[in-house]
């Protein structure tokens, strides 16, 4: 899935995204990890995976995009 990035904490390493829709979805220490990434920049498009449904969903991985 693809998402922009919208909010990154660099001392936490954590921070949010804004799916295509519209809808924030904040993702974690161990997402940003996972993705190899060392820093993330507003506005960047990302691809990440999700699991879960509802107000239990939550990313697990997030990179950037490429085309």
């Amino acid at each position: 899935m693809q998402a922009t990035s919208f909010t990154y904490d660099p001392a936490t390493r954590s921070g949010s995204v804004l799916l295509d829709d519209g809808t924030p979805l904040p993702f974690g220490t161990a997402a940003f990890d996972a993705g190899g990434l060392r820093l993330l920049r507003p506005g960047q498009r990302v691809r990440i995976e999700v699991t879960g449904e509802g107000a239990e969903r939550r990313v697990d991985f997030i990179t950037l995009q490429t085309f």
